[in-house]
């Protein structure tokens, strides 16, 4: 009796640590979503259940899908937190569940305790899409928090729009300081690291400039005129 209840303990510590994460990371248009999508995908043709879930702050290119910089889409469940998703898909159909895809995982805030949850003790594959670091070159979300709960972990790198050599940040062409700030094409692109340092310098000097120009506007209308 001992030994059939310690093989049955076995069997079940053994499916609960059967889940996966894999993790790709780089700066904006490395990629990432396209890598996704792709594992996504080749999951479904094996004869997996799949599901893909995105912030529902990102609404850029649609509400319903997981979109790619160049328009290829995957239906999705967009959601402000992870950990409602189980309970919006069902917990039967969950149960039925093999991979999950989880893409801008950087807005989650509770991606860490869902990624732990899902592989580790529901032993789904989940696969992980985010930006590593904001515009700032700062650790961005939780996303770096999974890198030790990860099986696999692949920084994906753009070309950067100036040079054309390998562009691992995002610099931002706008003067908006927040961190959340949600754009493509016309408010970032991808850079090397000799651009990226010549970029945050000319914003600087013109944000110094400005401050100064407003600075003698002021100046200016206070002045009397004798």
């Amino acid at each position: 009796m001992a030994s059939s209840l310690v093989s049955s303990s076995v069997r079940d510590s053994s499916h609960s640590s059967s889940g996966e994460i894999h993790l790709f990371v780089g700066p904006m248009f490395a990629g990432k979503t396209t890598s996704l999508l792709r594992r996504i995908k080749s999951e479904a043709d094996s004869g997996r259940n799949v599901a893909m879930l995105k912030s529902s702050k990102d609404n850029r290119y649609a509400i319903d899908s997981v979109v790619t910089h160049d328009g290829i889409k995957f239906p999705c469940w967009a959601l402000p937190d992870l950990m409602l998703f189980k309970d919006k898909y069902g917990h039967e159909a969950y149960e039925k569940l093999d991979v999950i895809g989880i893409d801008e995982a950087q807005f989650f805030e509770d991606l860490y305790d869902f990624c732990c949850k899902a592989a580790d003790e529901d032993g789904k594959i989940v696969i992980v899409a985010g930006l590593d670091g904001d515009y700032l070159r700062r650790s961005f979300g939780s996303v770096l928090h999974i890198i030790p709960i990860a099986d696999t972990v692949t920084k994906l790198t753009a070309r950067c729009e100036l040079c054309g050599k390998r562009a691992f940040f995002t610099l931002r062409k706008t003067e908006e300081t927040q961190t959340e700030l949600i754009g493509g094409a016309d408010l970032y692109m991808p850079v090397c690291r000799r651009h990226y340092v010549s970029g945050q310098v000319v914003e600087a000097a013109k944000s110094v400039l400005e401050s100064q120009n407003v600075k003698s506007d002021s100046l200016l209308e206070g002045t009397s005129v004798v």
